[in-house]
């Protein structure tokens, strides 16, 4: 049955009704319609604006009282999500935002890959969004002269990148409509136009970068433990003690290792973990070469795992049986998840970003990923709160994106496959592992620097000591290690909170099944919350 809509259910409502306005693009990502047309303000007004909004919107939370236990979780977790944006907003820590991943500067482009390109109108839609992109770049630019103006510039290393990231952008929006409309010569024509004016203000861009950002750069990629105290909550929705969750992050990377190196015996008698890593990738049955061959073995491995779990240990809905395995048209290196639309027209996505020139892949690496940005990851996760209509109000369902939320799960997701059993093979468990060990070292490698805290060789983190590190604990490609780094370094509190979330996410399970609740029960009462902050989902399980 239905639950009948509240007054806290209207504050929300109305909120997220701001919110995409104010935030197009989010909105487009979240898969609410209406707002496809338009990019977001990320000027100092936007900035402003979106702040305001939340501000009026706690205002009107005081003069409302919650009438169920949906209500009294929508307020906790409202309470927090808008607190901390407000906490950011205070400490100018939305303004000028830069690094190499989820910036302003990607999301302006990244965004139309999530639009529709099937009929006129969909190339009609994209074309006015397209058109508004040089003067939402020039209120970008005027961000980010204001947090330098303020002695809040970003690191020199994001404004390298953002330089090169500029450029590769200007040729992604020229490609992007390269085949557009076809029957249509005068909507062919306005989208080169717009796509052209489009790389010349991103060309502007770097030019902003390099001559008016980069004279204030700060040198130090750290951000410092104030900062990073407020990025770590809005990441997980919970305060944690960075020194204590540090020297867990040792101590976890500590266990990992010796698991690989059991591991590792058993698949080559007397070889190291690193060394185990190193001959798997000459294993030819894990070897596929090309693109295609990449997509086809995304797919076929999640629609297997789909089948599997529905039923059996998750409650999949129809409408989340389909989950599309695309490769990216950027070249980043990363692989990302994207929810379905709110009508469910357009389907839960998983995205590979594949570096240029990158045409083999190594599935027992990977294997591991599919499960963490698809089922029982990202996707049943995200999914599940998009279905829950009847139930749920659509800022629960759309609007609250935690990251220690929805990181953390996906982590804690790949590990329950191996409980299940899919990940008996030796090597697909070392993949596993390898990826436990590089999400664990990012905890140790992110707070160390951001925080100045003493590294294990000695000395004071920073970003050599964090590359030393980082290639000691992966077996990625160092062009993909590359990335990574440049990413914790300019995304602080970010990466982190997916080995700790996983930890609070074992840690609930763990006090939830010792109440003699069913897995399959505490899977479905934690879904069936949707999206929250990791300390007001931790109430709601306990109560």
């Amino acid at each position: 049955m239905a639950r009948p809509t509240t007054a806290v259910d209207a504050v929300a409502e109305r909120y997220l009704t701001v919110f995409a306005a104010l935030d197009p693009c989010a909105a487009t990502e979240a898969g609410i319609a209406g707002h496809d047309d338009k990019i977001t303000d990320y000027s100092p007004d936007g900035v402003a604006a979106r702040a305001e909004a939340a501000r009026g919107t706690l205002r009107e939370l005081d003069g409302v009282e919650p009438v169920d236990d949906v209500d009294v979780v929508t307020v906790a977790a409202m309470r927090e999500r808008l607190g901390v944006l407000l906490d950011m907003h205070d400490a100018g820590l939305d303004l000028g935002e830069l690094n190499v991943i989820a910036s302003p500067l990607q999301t302006m482009r990244d965004v139309f890959d999530l639009m529709a390109t099937d009929t006129e109108d969909d190339w009609a839609v994209i074309c006015r969004r397209l058109s508004q992109i040089p003067r939402r770049v020039a209120g970008y630019a005027d961000s980010l002269r204001a947090a330098a103006a303020a002695g809040r510039a970003p690191a020199a290393r994001q404004v390298r990148r953002g330089i090169e990231q500029s450029g590769q952008i200007q040729r992604l929006f020229i490609a992007m409509v390269a085949d557009a409309a076809p029957a249509n010569d005068a909507l062919r024509e306005q989208l080169g136009r717009s796509a052209e004016d489009a790389a010349d203000a991103y060309a502007r861009l770097g030019k902003v970068f390099r001559e008016d950002i980069g004279p204030h750069a700060r040198e130090v990629d750290a951000c410092g433990r104030d900062a990073y105290t407020v990025l770590s909550r809005s990441f997980l929705g919970a305060a944690v003690d960075l020194d204590e969750a540090y020297h867990w992050g040792l101590e976890q990377l500590a266990s990992i290792v010796a698991e690989q190196d059991s591991i590792a015996d058993r698949l080559y008698p007397g070889a190291s973990a690193a060394e185990a890593l190193r001959r798997l990738d000459g294993e030819q049955r894990y070897v596929i070469h090309g693109t295609d061959a990449l997509q086809r073995w995304m797919q076929d491995l999640s629609d297997r795992a789909v089948d599997s779990l529905a039923g059996t240990h998750f409650d999949i809905a129809e409408p989340l049986r389909n989950l599309e395995c695309r490769i990216a048209p950027t070249h980043t290196g990363g692989i990302y998840y994207t929810g379905p639309s709110e009508d469910l027209s357009r389907p839960g996505r998983m995205w590979w970003s594949v570096p240029l020139g990158v045409d083999t892949f190594h599935t027992w690496q990977e294997t591991t990923t599919v499960y963490h940005e698809g089922v029982p990851g990202h996707h049943l996760q995200i999914g599940r709160a998009v279905v829950l209509a009847d139930q749920l109000n659509r800022w629960r369902r759309l609007g609250c994106w935690v990251s220690g939320h929805g990181e953390g799960w996906a982590l804690y997701a790949e590990r329950l496959m191996a409980e299940l059993g899919w990940l008996d093979d030796a090597g697909n468990r070392m993949g596993m592992l390898d990826a436990q060990r590089f999400r664990a070292a990012r905890v140790v490698i992110d707070i160390g620097v951001h925080c100045g805290l003493t590294a294990p060789d000695g000395g004071i983190w920073d970003a050599e000591k964090a590359w030393t590190f980082l290639q000691r604990h992966s077996a990625m490609a160092e062009e993909n290690l590359r990335f990574e780094l440049d990413r914790y370094l300019g995304w602080p509190g970010q990466a982190p909170s997916y080995a700790i979330g996983q930890r609070i996410w074992q840690q609930l399970r763990d006090q939830t099944r010792s109440r003699g609740i069913p897995l399959k029960e505490f899977h479905s009462r934690a879904m069936d919350l949707g999206g929250l902050p990791l300390d007001v989902l931790r109430s709601a399980l306990a109560a």
